[in-house]
């Protein structure tokens, strides 16, 4: 446990503007020291000063909670500074029965339960990652916006006169966009024809962002993981949202550690005279979502997969089951990947 390889522990719980912060001896788990400061190069270093005021660098441990959000900063300064830091995920007991709740109450919290934990989370890291994950959050807020975008475009023309849906209806996505692009605002229904026409070009502009976005991810991942990206099913981005996950060598212990996070692991859900199981619903939905959309492309173009899934449904079990186990295979694959990479030539 954390409590035998340090003499203090100090809990964090940030904010967006601050972050309070609390020391906890790791003997008897009482409140040494508690502090409010705020989220700025200033307030790190005074969190620092007044850490080396109540402890040694050498004998005490950081417990950030949310160390990928609010708590980003301060697990970069910290991380910096050499000090050992880890991530605070998930508080395994209730608030107070009084239902008291304040920050200082979970920096405290934060503080105490790292003490009793065996499992110890390390913060993601990396400059490199963290570039990694702007890109893939930009590209998926264009993404949504050119679904939006596209939506609307097909909206309008449903409800426009008849004339102009003759026209427009039966035309492939590209055409159909194309063709809205090049439309004039003149003549009858002038104002239809420049709605149509600025989402079109909305998405024509979409498009290219998109497109800019991806030329910039896949020199990352081409460095990081070149080995992910020789698996069948795994494009680019997929294999960004795998990386922004894992992070670095280590965070995860073991493959069933991965494949948790993943939410591929499977729990038990029988009842009565029925044994089975089911995936947890937890963990990284951005993980869980580049593993469904592999295991989905396997089973369409990769015919190893297809008869795997069909020798699962010969053994009795349901086509969603049999492809509950196909996720929980290349959770372990991905991870053995990252973990272990073959070597280059």
């Amino acid at each position: 446990m954390l409590a035998e390889h340090v003499d203090h522990v100090i809990g964090i719980d940030p904010d967006r503007d601050r972050i309070t912060a609390a020391i906890v001896a790791a003997d008897t788990a009482a409140v040494i020291d508690t502090t409010e400061l705020t989220t700025t190069a200033d307030g790190y270093r005074q969190l620092v000063t007044w850490a080396d005021h109540h402890s040694s660098a050498e004998s005490r441990a950081w417990s950030i909670e949310g160390a990928g959000s609010y708590g980003a900063g301060a697990t970069q300064w910290l991380t910096r500074c050499g000090e050992w830091v880890l991530e605070f995920d998930r508080p395994s007991t209730t608030t107070a029965k009084d239902r008291a709740k304040t920050d200082t109450l979970d920096a405290v919290r934060a503080a105490r339960e790292a003490l009793g934990r065996t499992r110890l989370a390390q913060p993601r890291r990396g400059a490199e990652r963290q570039g990694l994950r702007a890109l893939t959050v930009a590209r998926d807020g264009a993404q949504r916006a050119r679904v939006a975008a596209i939506n609307e475009l097909r909206s309008v023309i449903v409800t426009g006169p008849i004339e102009l849906r003759d026209q427009l209806t039966g035309l492939t996505r590209g055409a159909l966009i194309d063709r809205c692009a090049r439309l004039r605002a003149c003549g009858e229904h002038a104002a239809l024809k420049a709605a149509l026409a600025s989402i079109a070009r909305r998405i024509r502009n979409l498009d290219a962002e998109i497109a800019d976005l991806d030329i910039q991810i896949r020199p990352i991942v081409e460095h990081q993981a070149p080995q992910l990206l020789n698996e069948v099913g795994i494009s680019h981005t997929t294999a960004a949202r795998l990386l922004i996950a894992w992070s670095h060598p280590g965070r995860f212990p073991t493959e069933a550690a991965f494949a948790r996070l993943a939410g591929v692991a499977p729990i038990q859900a029988s009842s009565g005279q029925h044994t089975r199981h089911r995936l947890s619903r937890g963990g990284d939905r951005q993980l869980n979502r580049a593993i469904h959309s592999i295991v989905i492309t396997r089973c369409r173009v990769d015919p190893a997969t297809r008869n795997y899934l069909a020798r699962r449904i010969a053994d009795g079990k349901t086509p969603r089951e049999a492809r509950r186990c196909l996720k929980r295979y290349t959770a372990r694959r991905i991870w053995r990947l990252l973990e272990h990479p073959p070597t280059r030539a």
